[in-house]
């Protein structure tokens, strides 16, 4: 295995990260793909993808980051996030002198891909997204708001129970594989996150309170959109009419698995997305969507 290369960077003064995991040279011949970011939710970092390493190494330079608000990165500063998330991965990909990416966006991480993608969609080879957060439910806005006034009265216990059931289906009813593992996973990266990070609990308000812009569709990027099946955050019916938006998508629901099924199938998940970047033939259930009329007004250029 290469060793990693880890780059530091600043948008608008802010210090930011990425991790650059080049393609083994033991594969052998040429990359298969571009490089790949990958682009997470609050809590998962440059370090949280051991799967996308292990499936996407032998065939690509995997790209992790720390944008600002995650990880290690200085925090947001107050206002509206986007325009500096956006900024931020042009950071990365200009720092990587690549004229294009795959870009991988997971939940909060989806909205920062799509955005991207919308502005320079001459820039993205292939875009896939998971656990897209296109329409919250109110259900679950309220239980999100119990969460963080929980936070604010300086109960981190309370608050890692509240958001992680929140984010998962609990119903029993429900099959989920390896449902109380996630859920046990989730809550200690919440708990952990909070002990050591001193902007922990103004990115995770962010994550919970922020309401992601997926209008405007989009044309020219080959683009995947996949959901847990019992995803309680935005249910996969909604993620479908979201992919819709999107000229040319494939749609494709995972069994047995909620909002965090980039853990509880994260195999799987690795395994799609590599298929996916590589333009291998999918699993039949991907289908090809129908493009829908677009929605709102198209990002800025």
């Amino acid at each position: 295995m290469p060793e990693e290369i880890i780059r530091s960077l600043t948008v608008d003064g802010m210090r930011y990260g990425y991790r650059l995991l080049p393609r083994d040279p033991a594969a052998g011949g040429a990359p298969a793909t571009e490089p790949v970011l990958v682009i997470g939710g609050a809590l998962q970092g440059m370090f949280g993808w051991p799967q996308m390493d292990d499936h996407l190494g032998p065939v690509a330079d995997v790209v992790t980051a720390d944008l600002p608000g995650m990880g290690s990165a200085d925090p947001l500063p107050p206002g509206p996030s986007a325009p500096v998330l956006r900024d931020a991965v042009t950071g990365i990909i200009d720092d990587l002198g690549a004229a294009r990416v795959n870009l991988f966006g997971f939940s909060y991480g989806a909205a920062i891909a799509f955005g991207w993608a919308q502005h320079a969609p001459e820039r993205v080879a292939r875009l896939a997204l998971g656990g897209v957060p296109t329409r919250i439910g109110e259900d679950r806005r309220v239980h999100w708001e119990r969460a963080t006034q929980a936070l604010a009265d300086g109960d981190a216990e309370g608050f890692a129970t509240l958001a992680t059931d929140g984010l998962m289906c609990l119903d029993p009813e429900r099959p989920v594989h390896r449902r109380e593992l996630a859920r046990r996973y989730v809550r200690r990266s919440f708990l952990h996150a909070l002990t050591h990070s001193a902007h922990a609990a103004d990115s995770l308000r962010r994550a919970l309170a922020d309401r992601p812009d997926f209008s405007g569709g989009l044309s020219g990027v080959p683009a995947l959109v996949f959901a847990g099946e019992h995803d309680t955050v935005t249910p996969p019916q909604i993620q479908r009419e979201f992919a819709g938006t999107i000229e040319g998508s494939r749609f494709l629901t995972l069994p047995e698995s909620d909002h965090w099924v980039v853990l509880e199938r994260s195999d799987e998940v690795a395994a799609l997305v590599t298929r996916f970047f590589t333009d291998q033939p999918l699993d039949p259930a991907a289908a090809r969507l129908p493009h829908q009329a677009r929605t709102g007004s198209p990002a800025p250029r």
